[in-house]
């Protein structure tokens, strides 16, 4: 700033006028002023002012590292005395309340002091535990990683709903996910609209069930071939139960001699390869967002803003016979990748071999990439995944949360897998029930010696997405805004709050300012208003817990683009029809009767879905059930049809797409 300049001239004029009126008022009155932060409303005389939060570093707030330690607030050169505590309030500013008395200072605060802090049970967290104590930290919640005899608010478990009996609060999965998000239920369930939407449905690889589908993925593959000899299709083999790149393997043609053992060992899905992805740096990479599945019903489904994405170590080239066999090449599993020599760990989030997903959109966009098309695809990729699961997933819920009966509400967290094409069209790989949160890699020090060292592009992401979905689930919010309603107003509607990009001068005249308007306007205020009449307004500066973070990083896509996506939910509406009229149970067997009752209170019967129709139905339905063996119905790979619930699950998909669409599209 130059000698002589207008702001350097209102910068001195204010603190003279400061200075002057914090003379004159502390010879009236022992007042004290808390230089605050610029924005910050007015306080009556009398009432303790909470300490100004100290601005975070850039790098923490963005990666949200809650292990640096704040610098101490900035203070003005004005030094006046603390009040005593007004009459009629306890040393916090809090009423006292006859027969009460604030408890702070003996470590059990009341309601009248502050609201008790949320607490997790993290005793299950298992590889997401590091990211998740971050972000309980961050929040200022209560973590109890060895369980709680009384109940817990949030329940984390890191594999599995059926990890602990749980009877109240949250719980950070939904019953059935794990079999539901499978390689052949997904298939399954993404096939099925795949039938009805065939064009809302294309972003997913036509897939094959094996050994059930074997002689059909041959006559296919020969058909297609037969009408144009040029095409050399690749495939994918994915085993069903098989996870981080475990067992997968490329192949040129049905009759490769590898197919034979996987019908004889275990189930698996084979899929067409995509042979021309998008390259960045001549490599290969996916994307893995991350997905939150706040409720069933009503639906809400969340995106997060950003994810990863996991590169491929060694130049891609298309598949032909010579190099099938590397993983390297073809294959983006992190957990692959990264043992190949030429993988990079890196602090960068935009170099390396795990870098951001914003990162890779940035590097788009400097091309000339609508980067606002790709995120639109995107969105609706997920939101048309998730309606194809939601049906099944209504009937898990139902059979193990009945309607009426104490249990926890879930929420879970999912990984969506996609692969970007040359023409930018997403691709669906997979969907991942227990996405990896780890945020540390193993560095192998010496022969066989290793140490965890922290990846700050995992922690960047994961971090954020873990905190940010339990400041949306919290389940004290409702209370905080019904206590302290004025600082949960929307950020627009409030103050703006100090930021540590702002110039030294700037903040220094917002503080200035703050000083003059307070020593001004107290005489008058404190007259106006005495110290006791608004207790909300002593404790706002702490009641926030929220305003040291940063915004959430988690967007709502459902039920804001319901409208878009509302003709999708055909399935949807009949399971809520099945669990509506028939119910859920877990012995349930469903006779001819009962299905025919089921029919016609749905008003699923017309003229080209008779009664009679309805009967072969039935009976086509019992003969499928029969027909497999009992490994094949309890192994949870693939959608049990409607007459059986057993344990795992209610309605198949086998019932939905013969009653919807016939059997292979044809009549009924």
């Amino acid at each position: 700033m130059l000698r002589g300049s207008p702001e350097r001239e209102l910068a001195a004029w204010w603190e003279a006028e400061a200075v002057a009126a914090t003379k004159a008022q502390a010879a009236k009155e022992q007042v004290r002023v808390d230089p605050g932060a610029a924005g910050e409303p007015e306080r009556k005389a009398g009432e303790e002012q909470p300490k100004e939060p100290a601005p975070a570093p850039p790098c923490a707030a963005e990666e949200g590292d809650a292990r640096i330690p704040p610098r101490p607030p900035p203070t003005l050169p004005v030094s006046l005395a603390k009040p005593e505590p007004a009459s009629g309030l306890c040393p916090h500013g809090k009423s006292r309340i006859k027969g009460r008395s604030c408890k702070r200072s003996s470590g059990q605060p009341d309601e009248y002091c502050s609201l008790r802090p949320v607490t997790v049970d993290s005793s299950k967290a298992r590889t997401s535990l590091d990211a998740l104590k971050i972000s309980i930290r961050q929040l200022k919640w209560k973590e109890f990683p060895f369980g709680r005899r009384l109940p817990c608010d949030i329940y984390w478990h890191g594999v599995s709903f059926h990890d602990n009996d749980i009877f109240s609060g949250q719980v950070n999965k939904f019953p059935g996910m794990t079999e539901m998000v499978r390689k052949i239920t997904l298939s399954r369930a993404v096939r099925i609209m795949q039938n009805l939407f065939p064009e809302e449905y294309n972003f997913y690889p036509r897939s094959w069930i094996l050994p059930d589908e074997f002689q059909l993925f041959v006559a296919q593959v020969q058909m297609v071939k037969d009408g144009d000899p040029s095409w050399k299709p690749t495939f994918i083999v994915k085993p069903d139960s098989g996870c981080q790149g475990d067992g997968i393997y490329l192949i040129k043609d049905p009759s490769d001699i590898r197919l034979s053992g996987t019908l004889q060992s275990r189930p698996a899905v084979v899929q067409e390869y995509i042979c021309k992805p998008l390259l960045i740096d001549k490599l290969k990479f996916d994307i893995r967002l991350y997905v939150l599945l706040k409720s069933l019903e009503p639906l809400e489904i969340y995106i997060a803003k950003d994810g990863l994405s996991r590169f491929c170590t060694e130049p891609y080239q298309e598949p032909n016979p010579k190099n099938l066999h590397h993983i390297f090449m073809h294959l983006t599993n992190y957990s692959l990748n990264v043992h190949s020599g030429n993988f990079v760990h890196s602090d960068s989030t935009s170099t390396g071999s795990k870098r951001t997903f914003s990162s890779i959109l940035y590097r788009l966009s400097s091309k000339g990439v609508d980067i606002k098309k790709v995120w639109s695809d995107i969105i609706s990729l997920v939101i048309k995944t998730v309606i194809a699961l939601t049906p099944q997933l209504k009937v898990f819920h139902q059979s193990d949360i009945p309607a009426g009966r104490p249990g926890p509400t879930c929420f879970q967290i999912l990984g969506f897998d996609i692969l970007l094409m040359k023409n930018l069209k997403p691709i669906l790989l997979e969907v991942n029930a227990n996405p990896s949160m780890r945020i540390e890699h193993e560095q192998e020090l010496s022969p066989g010696v290793f140490e965890n060292v922290p990846s700050l592009v995992d922690e960047e992401v994961k971090v954020a997405v873990i905190r940010d979905t339990l400041r949306l689930m919290d389940p004290l919010k409702k209370k905080r805004e019904s206590h302290f309603p004025d600082i949960y107003m929307d950020r627009k509607h409030r103050f703006p709050p100090v930021s540590e990009r702002m110039s030294s001068l700037k903040l220094q005249l917002s503080k200035l300012s703050i000083v003059r308007s307070q020593l001004l306007g107290k005489s008058l205020a404190s007259k106006e208003n005495p110290p006791h009449s608004d207790l909300a307004s002593a404790s706002q500066g702490n009641a926030n817990p929220d305003a040291h973070l940063p915004s959430i990083c988690l967007k709502q896509v459902f039920p804001k683009y319901a409208k878009q996506f509302n003709y999708l939910r055909l399935v949807d509406r009949m399971a809520n029809l099945f669990i509506r009229f028939l119910g859920i149970k877990g012995t349930m067997k469903l006779g001819p009767t009962g299905f025919r009752t089921f029919i016609r209170s749905c008003k699923l019967s017309s003229s080209s879905l008779s009664m009679a129709a309805v009967d072969i139905l039935y009976i086509d339905i019992t003969r499928r059930w029969n027909s497999m063996t009992m490994d094949q119905r309890d192994s949870g790979t693939h959608h049990q049809p409607l007459m059986s619930h057993g344990g795992q699950t209610g309605m198949g998909s086998t019932f939905l797409f013969l009653l919807l669409k016939g059997q292979d599209g044809g009549g009924g």
